[in-house]
């Protein structure tokens, strides 16, 4: 873990780049009038991978998935296509 120390005038320039290294587990300190702040999230730091909210690209409730047809044209078309790689 790496640790830095900035005055509050430069944390002000790069707070968002200072904010962004906290969250990655580094300890950020800053200074002002004397005492020190140290930066840290509420929780164990996670990766950016983790923090993605995922999205239901497919409707569940959509009638095409229901027909097996479909189904079966589109599992076709994956094997063609798998098969020219």
């Amino acid at each position: 873990m790496k640790s830095m120390e900035v005055s509050i005038t430069q944390f002000r320039q790069d707070i968002f780049d200072l904010v962004s290294q906290a969250l990655e587990g580094n300890e950020v300190w800053v200074t002002y009038k004397g005492r020190r702040l140290r930066i840290a999230p509420e929780n164990q730091p996670t990766s950016r991978l983790a923090r993605i909210t995922p999205l239901d690209v497919v409707n569940p409730e959509s009638p095409a998935l229901d027909d097996s047809s479909l189904r079966e044209e589109m599992t076709r078309a994956w094997e063609r296509d798998w098969s020219e790689l």
